[in-house]
Parts: C-alpha cells; structure tokens; sequence
C-alpha cells in the first residue's frame, strides 16, 4: 500500500481507504462518467483504447473530484472561514462550483496572465477572484499568506499537494477497474501530479500489475526533470509555450508525488501530438477535448509507447474548458501534423497573369488556398519578382506530396516548400 507522510495540518495519507471514503462522500456531487471503447482510427488502430469521458463533469473536467472531497472533509470552523486555493484553470473553477454548491465561500487566486475567460468562468460561480503574482509560485506563496494571518483566514487547498485533493482525484481509478475488465495500462495526464499520485494509489493496491503511465508536455517536462532530480524542481517555461495549459507548473511537484507515486514510465509528447489529439477527438468523436485532457491519447498517436500494441488501454479525456482561440489554434497545428495543411513560399514575376498561373497550378489538383501574401518590398532579388507565400489546405500527404511535385516542375528553385519559420 502508498502512504503519503503526515505533512501537516491539512494533510494525512493517501491510500486505499482515504480514495474509498472520498468516493462514498462525493458520489452525489460528481458524475460517474462512461469508459468506453475508442472508435479506431489509423493511429491507435493496434491498440484496444477505452476512454474515461471525464469532460462530462459539472465543470468540464475531473477537477470537481478533489474539490468536493476536500470541501467535504473541512470543519464547520473552517467552512465558515472559507477556502483559498491558486489556479489558472480548472482546480479554480471547481472549487468554486462546488463551494458554491455547499455554501462555502471560495477566493481564487490567480496569475497576472490569465485569461480573462478563466477569471469570468470563476466569478460564474460566486467565487472571489484577485490577480496576485507574476508565476505561480508568487501566487502560491500569496495564499499561504492570506491563510496565516491572525489564524483565522481561509483554509488553503492546494489542488497538487492536499491529500484529500488527491484521494478525490483517485476515485477515477477505482471506476475505471470496476468499469472496465482486463486493463493492461492507464496512461494518465501529468501536470502538478495529483491525478497521476491518486489513480496509481487505487490502481496499483487493487491490481498491481496494471501499469501506470505518465505523460506531460514536452514544452515543460516538469515531472520528469523532479523525477530526475529526486526532489522539485524549477522548469524555465512558460504557459503559453504549450497547448496542454493544465499541465504548465514552474515548481508545483510536490514531495509527496516524487516519493509516492509508483510511476516507473513518464513521456514528454510533442505539441504536434497533443494537437492532432485534439483534432482526431474533434472529428472522430465529435467532442471538445483542450490539450492537456488529450495528452495520454496524444501519446498513443505519437507512438510513444509502442510496447503496448495488443493491449487494453484507458486514456482520461480529462477536461474539455479549451478557449475557442486556443482550439482554433489547436485544429491548425493538428491539420500541419496530419500533413493537411501546408506553407510554402513561390518567387514569380511581377507580371499580369503570373499570380494566376500560380494559382491555377495549386486549384488544378484540388488544393484550397487557405491564406496568401505578396512581399515586394523586403527582397534580394529582382525588383521585378515577388514573393508569394501560400499557405494551403490538402486531403493528405500523397496530395501533399502531388502538389509539390507540380510547382517544383513549373518554379524549380523558385519554390521553398513547407517553411515553418519566419523567413521570406
């Protein structure tokens, strides 16, 4: 059995008996959401996928697990003081429903880049909202301020390190291996570690050889550099440099993660991946998914973990709060990895007709121009050329592969095909 070390007021064990309980005391304030069989596509074709629609929660996602437990085990003192927790996202935005729900009051805390739709979807909820801090370790800090002052502030629940938060989270766990038989591995999403620390405590004491698997963003691979490391770490990131926003931490793996989570396997998945997950969940399944809930999927697609073809796999889908410019984002990056879309840039005389032919050639096979530019001004060649950078929609990588071939014959040299930086 894992046992979380006593850390404190607040804090206790986690194992078996703590997630039992949790599960027992938020049954009637969380949906038991399906596991169900993935539909194959080429991807995951070789594997048996079964995903954990955790985004059919109050709240968008698995979040209002460790909310509602922690809310539940306060005292009527502490109810009456209220709570105060740091998030960016959904932890915030649970505890907030929930609070709500049980008559508590819920101050967040949040960074001075977060968005203000994550700020408006709190404030939804009755919940007080102030901007404290540049990271969030200065907003962390902040919290334990306004906790310690005069005894009395509200209680502070920290969504990666209360280990009532975490028991919740593990109740996931113990649904999927009621729901669904014979699993061979769950490849968990990894941000602060608190899904991660549960699931393996009421997975792993219950049956033992199913394999826990971690993944995060390779953007900010915090969990394996404090895996590393033995202890937490500070990674040099930031939020917005990753689609998976829910997995961003700069020094929010805790101790109790790095000593108790029997995880040997953590993957760092490529932003192409996550996004082509979001974009697969999109148009197979017809759901909503944001990054950081697609990251086990993404791993799967990525074939990072080729050792588990033939096998029963669960992947949560843990949250669908992704903001339509992010998603919009998301489908563009995915549509790129899927060779669906394409950039690429063509120098042709600046003649009547010239512009034409151009587009012609790529409207011959079936190719949509999406997005197109002319630059003039800022070139090395002849005053008499221009640039012409297109950016075009394709069914796939052998239409991809047909459109280059005809504009290398008509342009030769002329044409730079799928540039993805800044340069002319």
């Amino acid at each position: 059995m894992c046992e979380v070390p006593d850390l404190g007021e607040g804090h206790g064990v986690v194992n078996l008996t703590t997630i039992t309980g949790a599960a027992y005391r938020i049954r009637n304030g969380i949906e038991k959401t399906a596991c169900e069989k993935l539909a194959p596509f080429t991807e995951i074709e070789d594997y048996d996928v079964f995903v954990k629609r955790e985004y059919l929660q109050p709240t968008g996602s698995f979040k209002v697990r460790g909310a509602r437990n922690a809310l539940l085990t306060l005292t009527p003192e502490q109810k009456g003081r209220g709570v105060i927790t740091t998030s960016a996202g959904n932890h915030g935005l649970a505890l907030a429903q929930q609070g709500d729900e049980l008559g508590i009051p819920v101050m967040v805390l949040l960074p001075e880049n977060v968005s203000p739709l994550k700020v408006k979807l709190c404030n939804r909820y009755n919940a007080t909202t102030k901007l404290a801090g540049r990271n969030a370790t200065e907003v962390r800090n902040m919290a334990i301020k306004f906790e310690s002052e005069g005894g009395c502030g509200p209680i502070y629940i920290d969504e990666n390190e209360n280990t009532h938060v975490i028991s919740g989270q593990g109740t996931m766990g113990l649904e999927i291996v009621d729901q669904v038989e014979d699993v061979d591995a769950i490849i968990v999403p990894v941000g602060g570690g608190g899904l991660l620390a549960g699931i393996s405590v009421a997975v792993k004491t219950l049956y033992p050889d199913i394999q826990i698997i971690g993944v995060e963003a390779a953007a900010c691979p915090s969990f394996q550099a404090a895996m590393s490391a033995g202890k937490p770490v500070k990674v040099k990131a930031e939020m917005w440099l990753t689609l998976a926003e829910g997995e961003y931490l700069a020094l929010m793996i805790t101790r109790v993660q790095l000593s108790h989570t029997p995880c040997p396997l953590c993957f760092a998945v490529r932003e192409e991946h996550i996004a082509l997950a979001v974009l697969r969940l999109l148009e197979k399944e017809r759901i909503i998914i944001e990054g950081s809930g697609a990251a086990g999927l993404a791993a799967l697609i990525g074939g990072y973990l080729p050792e588990l073809k033939g096998k029963r796999v669960v992947v949560p889908l843990c949250g669908g709060n992704i903001e339509s410019t992010t998603l919009g984002r998301a489908i563009e990056r995915g549509l790129y990895a899927d060779h669906r879309m394409v950039r690429f840039v063509v120098r042709i005389g600046d003649r009547p007709g010239a512009l034409a032919r151009l587009l012609h050639t790529i409207s011959s096979i079936g190719a949509s121009v999406k997005d197109l530019y002319q630059e003039r001004t800022w070139l090395n060649s002849s005053v008499y050329n221009i640039q012409v950078k297109v950016v075009a929609e394709l069914r796939n990588a052998a239409h991809g592969k047909e459109l280059r071939s005809m504009l290398l014959h008509r342009y030769h040299e002329d044409l730079q095909w799928n540039t993805t930086n800044d340069e002319g």
